[in-house]
């Protein structure tokens, strides 16, 4: 193994040479590390080294990802040392993964298996599911920024309590991210505050301020950060619950950011509105950069950019990539960028988190990002390889954004991401995860299930009334169509109760969205008011490709590809981000150091 990587990669970054000891250890560990700074090979590794040494049948390395994009990618990593080592079996299973290759998962269980929290989820709920499972000795999770905060993750935290309880106990929990603060706070919702090794090199100093206007486009105002140097500072984990031990490993990274602004003067907007100048602007990064990333708010502005980068390019120059556009077409820009194949992709946060591609030396932020911690993880895509320096343009589009925008880069270079708050016992999800555990098992105990609930940190605080309160929800027919019945102390599950855990499990909200099929393969998905104010004949663009619509049918749209015509452009609901409280905090300290500055 250590022959390999040596010859491989040469020698180990600082969060792989102190992380290693700990996972090989058996200890759950919290690794904190910029993006592109071997976070996942340091997990991964010393688990394929411990399952070569001790094969065992079943899955015994669990990764779990907030995105599939993520999941495939991270697989198509683990190929290398994998083939090259032999002994060890990886596989994806998410909701992209055909229904025949689920099958042989389960026949077959491969030792690593990769997966989302809802696929989890589902797969603890059958039969042959929970018998792969039950060999897991390490979960692995991803991106566990992206889930601490929101119920998503309170869903996966009384995920993983289930998975734990099934295995008898002891998993060894792994949790990887550049953006988390405080670091006590995510070690333990990861553990559930168990013991746990906490591996800071993320942590950033300010040491420098610049502002350089010189090498912008002539009518571009910058803010420019690429000088900063980074420090690492330890974060102190002494108040996790119980224990935790913190490891510095001193990471250095620099950060190319600069903020934009494609006009002098807002108020004097050439043509017919700032797209006209904005789309023109990124064609001229994309043309001097060897692949570009541009990453928008929404998926309807995904497909209004990349034509528009388009028209202003004369060419095909730009792809989209978000939620709504096919698996195939995903995987497919997901392949072109790691080939290193296309120049430019626009996305929404489908690309945000994790995505190893080495050729994308620029990343476009289009408006501010809505957040520290989102906008590191999205200039951490380009240069993400160790030692190299990922490179951020935000463009702004109007005088309010130019601000946020300034702000979120000043508080991007110095590392100051937002706190994490993690949601105290949502009891929506509780109820959810209640049928669930009662279908899987038949019929469970209440006592048993409200301390198993407990022992997930989101829930550490919950108090039996509303535990059982919850319970009501689910069994009390006056109150809605009962799920499981409560009898001396048990739940029992009701019929159809786990074919409607498989159906609805998750907290993704579930937007009325119709498929459109075109010779019987899905290419996308559009949103049902969209469709609603659509006609047969009419053209629309989606993934960058033009379709008509041939028909609407009661649950799809069937289409054919596009031949000229006026392409409209569909839009999706539910797409905004909100802002942090703490960056609304920040942007005011702003105003208000400027308003008191003397003239």
């Amino acid at each position: 193994m250590a022959a390999w990587f040596h010859a491989t990669y040469g020698a180990p970054t600082p969060v792989q040479e102190q992380g290693w000891p700990e996972i090989a250890a058996g200890r759950s560990v919290l690794l904190c590390a910029p993006t592109g700074s071997g976070k996942t090979l340091a997990a991964f590794l010393a688990a394929i080294d411990r399952e070569r040494r001790q094969p065992a049948a079943g899955v015994r390395v669990l990764y779990v990802s907030p995105l599939r994009a993520l999941g495939n990618d991270v697989h198509r990593n683990l190929e290398i040392p994998l083939q090259a080592l032999g002994g060890v079996r990886a596989a994806v299973r998410t909701g992209d993964t055909p229904a025949a290759e689920r099958r042989r998962q389960l026949r077959q269980p491969p030792q690593i298996l990769i997966t989302t929290p809802e696929s989890l989820f589902i797969l603890l709920g059958g039969e042959a599911g929970r018998a792969a499972l039950r060999t897991v000795r390490t979960v692995i999770v991803d991106e566990i920024h992206a889930l601490v905060p929101n119920k998503r993750g309170a869903h996966l935290a009384l995920t993983l309590e289930r998975l734990e309880e099934l295995t008898g106990g002891g998993l060894q929990r792994v949790g990887l991210s550049a953006t988390q603060r405080p670091l006590a706070e995510v070690a333990n919702f990861l553990t559930g505050g168990r013991p746990a090794s906490v591996i800071d090199a993320a942590r950033t100093r300010e040491t420098a301020r610049s502002i350089d206007a010189a090498r912008t486009r002539e009518t571009a105002r910058s803010i420019d950060a690429a000088r900063t140097r980074e420090t690492a500072r330890s974060i102190d984990a002494a108040r996790t619950r119980e224990t935790a031990r913190s490891i510095d490993a001193r990471a250095m990274r620099a950060l190319d950011l600069r903020v934009l602004a494609p006009v002098p003067d807002f108020g004097d907007v050439p043509g017919d509105s700032i797209w006209d100048t904005i789309a023109p602007q990124i064609v001229d990064l994309i043309r001097q950069h060897r692949t570009t990333l541009v990453f928008v708010s929404n998926r309807g502005l995904c497909e209004r950019l990349a034509a528009r980068i388009n028209a202003a390019a004369g060419g095909t120059i730009c792809q989209s990539h978000h939620g709504s556009t096919s698996r195939e077409l995903r995987e497919a820009v997901e392949a072109g960028l790691k080939a290193g194949r296309l120049k430019a992709v626009c996305a929404t946060g489908t690309l945000e988190f994790g995505i190893d591609i080495g050729s994308v030396d620029l990343v476009v932020q289009v408006e501010a990002p809505g957040g520290v911690a989102r906008g590191l993880q999205r200039v951490g895509r380009a240069g993400h390889q160790v030692g190299a320096t990922p490179k951020g343009r935000i463009i702004a589009k109007h005088p309010g954004d130019l601000l946020e925008a300034v702000v979120t880069a000043a508080a991007m270079r110095d590392g100051d991401i937002e706190a994490t708050a993690v949601p105290r016992a949502p009891l929506d999800v509780l109820a959810q995860q209640a049928v669930a555990a009662a279908a899987a098992a038949g019929e469970v105990s209440a006592d048993d299930l409200y301390e198993l609930c407990r022992r997930a940190y989101p829930y550490r605080d919950l108090a039996r009334a509303d535990f059982d309160a919850a319970l009501r929800l689910v069994s009390d027919a006056s109150l809605g169509v009962p799920r499981v019945d409560v009898v001396d102390g048990a739940l029992r599950a009701r019929a159809g109760a786990r074919s409607l855990v498989a159906r609805s499990g998750g907290t993704i909200p579930d937007h009325g969205l119709y498929p459109a099929i075109f010779e019987g393969r899905r290419v996308g998905e559009l949103d049902e008011e969209f469709v609603y104010e659509s006609r047969v004949g009419d053209t629309f663009v989606l993934g960058s490709s033009s379709w008509r619509i041939e028909a609407i049918q009661a649950d799809r749209v069937l289409v054919s590809p596009g031949r000229g015509g006026m392409n409209r452009v569909p839009f999706w609901h539910g797409d905004g981000l909100g802002r942090p409280a703490e960056l609304g905090e920040r942007i005011g300290a702003f105003l208000r150091a400027a308003q008191e500055r003397p003239s």
